[in-house]
């Protein structure tokens, strides 16, 4: 059981299971959301022993991409890695006793926030180097080839990953190959305070630029769950079939580049920019959709207030946890002077 399993019997209690099944990706989304707001909330208490990178409005690549993978499937994630791990079952407890530096962490507390980790949700990995989450996503991609067992590897990546000489290499050697590697592009049009106007060529046609190296391309909202969940359902047999794809999705970041708070007084983004995000939140998208379609508003607000609930007992348990022995601090290391 994961706790989205928990989480939607939780909600069951309160309301009927067939509107429930009609909320799936609210209920996704509103978890990932609260976690993180949680963390923002929580963060100048210094119970987090670690930088973060929320993924406050970035939810919806998340929840789309990995509702669609099975356990066996496998994703590779970048510095901005909540939103990837909990969508893939990862478990909430482990990931805040990580932030902790606790011994119970996904990590054992040794890795913090941009290092997560979940072997047996299939979670192999959050890593801060821009772009390095593809070349290790393809390795892994090459070894499920060679193993003949079907399953797909996800790379997430940042649009600022396209400017390294790794994601080259990678989509090269992927397309040689023939890997069953799904590589993600969250576009949220910065690399933290630089726009992509300043970092790449103007003329860029990344569309020519992906299909020159032989892989298939696709492009969506990053911002509407549905639309990310009908891209990759599309997407996924062709990819288990051996042709990788390149799926860019464009979504936008609330939240600083690296902390709990928002930091729209630097003014190295547009207001009129950061006010359109009102239109673009994941969550308001979602909860607007599932209105228009008669589902009353009361079922989302009971959702709301619920997940907070049971995410606040689940750090509760994450601050009961034991810090660890200090005599394990030399355990898992490659050499000790």
């Amino acid at each position: 059981m994961t706790d989205l399993d928990n989480l939607r019997h939780l909600v069951r209690s309160k309301i009927e299971s067939s509107i429930v099944a009609k909320l799936e990706f609210f209920i996704r989304l509103v978890f990932v959301r609260e976690v993180e707001l949680m963390i923002a909330e929580k963060y100048s208490e210094q119970i987090f022993r670690c930088p973060v990178h929320l993924s406050i409005g970035q939810e919806a690549t998340a929840v789309g991409v990995c509702i669609n993978l099975d356990t066996r499937d496998k994703v590779v994630s970048t510095h901005r890695s909540h939103a990837h791990y909990l969508a893939k079952g990862g478990s909430l407890f482990a990931m805040l006793c990580e932030l902790m530096g606790k011994e119970s962490g996904c990590c054992r507390g040794r890795g913090g926030s941009m290092h997560l980790f979940d072997k047996d949700k299939g979670f192999f990995g959050s890593v801060p180097i821009v772009g390095s989450s593809l070349p290790i996503a393809m390795g892994i991609a090459f070894a499920e080839k060679q193993m003949q067992t079907g399953n797909v590897t996800v790379a997430f990546v940042g649009d600022a990953a396209i400017e390294t000489g790794q994601f080259h290499e990678s989509l090269n050697f992927a397309s040689t190959f023939e890997l069953p590697l799904l590589i993600v592009i969250e576009n949220n049009g910065y690399s933290t305070y630089s726009p992509i106007a300043d970092r790449q060529p103007i003329n860029r046609d990344l569309p020519s630029l992906i299909r020159g190296y032989g892989l298939n391309y696709a492009h969506g909202n990053g911002d509407k769950v549905d639309e990310v969940d009908n891209l990759t359902r599309q997407l996924l047999p062709i990819v288990r079939n051996g042709s990788p794809v390149v799926l860019s999705l464009d979504t936008y970041r609330l939240f600083e580049h690296c902390g709990p708070n928002i930091d729209d007084h630097l003014g190295y983004r547009p207001e009129a920019e950061v006010q359109s995000y009102a239109h673009r939140d994941p969550v308001v998208i979602s909860k607007n959709l599932g209105i228009s379609n008669g589902i009353s508003g009361d079922f989302f607000e009971t959702i709301e207030l619920m997940t907070r609930e049971f995410i606040r007992g689940i750090l509760q348990d994450a601050l009961d946890a034991p810090v660890g022995n200090s005599s394990l601090s030399e355990s898992d290391v490659w050499a000790i002077s």
